[in-house]
């Protein structure tokens, strides 16, 4: 049995799934502000789409970012 667990680091070039709708997005910025990180997503193939802007989180599984989870497995990072 293999526990699945979180990205270490959320980097530019990964993929998030949103998790009500399926739709994948590409993590497009990472930077701080304010005492806390901001996310950049831009929606996989959807390029003239505007981008979404949120807030990072920790959980106990790692970096996280609300309402997404990791589209791909851990060692693909």
């Amino acid at each position: 049995m293999s526990v699945k667990m979180g990205v270490k680091k959320i980097q530019i070039g990964q993929l998030w799934r949103k998790n009500d709708t399926g739709d994948v997005y590409l993590v497009t910025r990472v930077y701080s502000e304010a005492l806390s990180t901001i996310v950049v997503l831009r929606k996989s193939g959807a390029e003239d789409e505007a981008l979404t802007r949120l807030r990072a989180e920790n959980t106990p599984k790692g970096p996280g970012i609300p309402g997404y989870s990791p589209a791909q497995d851990e060692e693909n990072y």
